[in-house]
C-alpha cells in the first residue's frame, strides 16, 4: 500500500506539475503577444536604417549617361549597382526607385528638346504622337479594412469570437513583418483603372478617335513595337475605313499580333499584305526576308536577336519603307484619272 500510495502521490505530482508548465507557457505567450501588440516593428526595421535621402539630379548620384546612351559611374566608369548598402535591401530599393523617378524625367526631356516632341496630358490634342499603351491604370496605396471600419468593444465579444480575432491580429503583424524580408510586399498598392484607357487596345483607339484622325495629316505612318502590333490590328477591326484612308504604311517591329485569332476579315487581311511589313528579331542580316509563320504580311529581319532593340536597329529600313509608300501613293494619285462633268459628256458620247 505505501508503495501504491508513492505511486499515486508521483502521478499526482507529474499532472500538477504538466498542469503548471502549461499555464506558465499560456501566460508567457499572451505576454510575448501583448508584447509584440505594442511593438512598432516599422520603426523597429528602420532602425539601423541610413535616412532615406537621395539625390535629386543625376550628378548627385554620381551618374551620367556615356555616348552608347549607357548609364555610367561618372568615376569609375562602372554600370549602376544595385546593392549600394549590404544588407539593406529595403534602402536599396528606395534607391533605385528615386534613381528611376529622374531618369524618367531625363528620358522625357530628351523627347522634348532632342526630338522636338510636345509633352500632352490626355485628353489634349497632338501634332506628332508617342503613344503610351502601357500606362492603363493609376497606382495608389490601397486603405487597410481596419482604417475603414472601427473595431467593436472587445469586453462585448464572445470568447470564440475574440480568438478568431486574435488569430487574424498576429496573421498581420507576422505579414507586416515579412514585408521588410521582401520588400515588394511593403504595402499593399490598388490599380485604379484610367477611363477609356484602361487596355492598351482601349488607349490606342482612344488617341486614334480623339487625336489622330481629327488631325490635319493627310499621311500617316505607324511604327508598332510589340504588342503595339496587335492593338494597331485591333483598330483596323474597330476602324477599319478610317485607317485605310488616312494611313499609308505601318512598320510593325517583333509584333505579336494575330490576324486570325483576332479574326481580322480578308479585306484587313490583304491591306495588312499591301502596306506592313514586321521586323522581327532575327540572327539574319538586317531586311533579309523571313519566312512568315502566318501570311498576314511580310516579314523581314531586324539586324538582331533582341527584341527589346528591333526597332532601333531597323530605324533606317522603316523610314526608306515609309518613303517608298508615300512616293507609291503620290504616283497613284497622279495617274488616276480626274473624272470631271466634261470627261462624263466625252463618255456618253462614245457610248
Amino acid at each position: 500500500m505505501p508503495i501504491r500510495a508513492s505511486i499515486f502521490l508521483f502521478c499526482l505530482v507529474r499532472i500538477t506539475m504538466a498542469q503548471l508548465l502549461a499555464q506558465e507557457e499560456k501566460e508567457k505567450t499572451t505576454a510575448l503577444k501583448d508584447l509584440l501588440s505594442r511593438i512598432d516593428l516599422d520603426e523597429l526595421m528602420k532602425k539601423d536604417e541610413p535616412p532615406l535621402n537621395f539625390p535629386e539630379t543625376l550628378d548627385g548620384f554620381e551618374l551620367a549617361f556615356n555616348e552608347h546612351g549607357q548609364l555610367r559611374h561618372i568615376h569609375t566608369g562602372e554600370p549602376f549597382v544595385f546593392n549600394y548598402k549590404e544588407d539593406l535591401h529595403r534602402w536599396n530599393q528606395k534607391r533605385y526607385e528615386a534613381l528611376g523617378e529622374i531618369i524618367t524625367k531625363y528620358v522625357y526631356e530628351l523627347l522634348e528638346n532632342d526630338c522636338n516632341l510636345k509633352k500632352e496630358i490626355l485628353p489634349e490634342g497632338y501634332g506628332v504622337i508617342v503613344l503610351n499603351p502601357n500606362e492603363n491604370s493609376l497606382e495608389v496605396e490601397k486603405v487597410p479594412d481596419s482604417a475603414k471600419k472601427p473595431s467593436p468593444d472587445a469586453s462585448d465579444e464572445p470568447a470564440e469570437k475574440r480568438e478568431r480575432k486574435e488569430e487574424r491580429e498576429n496573421k498581420k503583424k507576422k505579414d507586416f513583418y515579412e514585408k521588410y524580408r521582401n520588400p515588394q510586399k511593403e504595402r499593399e498598392m490598388e490599380h485604379i483603372p484610367i477611363r477609356e484607357n484602361s487596355t492598351p487596345e482601349e488607349h490606342t483607339l482612344y488617341v486614334w478617335d480623339h487625336f489622330i484622325s481629327k488631325s490635319l495629316a493627310k499621311n500617316i505612318f505607324i511604327v508598332a513595337h510589340s504588342y503595339g502590333g496587335l492593338s494597331f490590328v485591333n483598330l483596323m477591326i474597330q476602324r477599319e475605313a478610317e485607317v485605310k484612308n488616312r494611313i499609308r504604311a505601318v512598320a510593325m517591329t517583333d509584333s505579336v499580333h494575330n490576324v486570325w485569332h483576332q479574326e481580322a476579315n480578308k479585306s484587313i487581311r490583304d491591306w495588312l499584305r499591301e502596306h506592313c511589313c514586321n521586323w522581327v528579331s532575327s540572327p539574319e542580316p538586317l531586311d533579309t526576308l523571313v519566312d512568315p509563320m502566318l501570311n498576314d504580311c511580310p516579314r523581314v529581319s531586324a539586324g538582331t536577336e533582341k527584341h527589346e532593340l528591333t526597332s532601333w536597329k531597323s530605324f533606317h529600313s522603316i523610314f526608306k519603307f515609309f518613303r517608298d509608300a508615300l512616293k507609291n501613293h503620290e504616283d497613284e494619285s497622279s495617274s488616276s484619272p480626274v473624272t470631271t462633268r466634261s470627261s462624263h459628256r466625252i463618255k456618253n458620247e462614245d457610248l
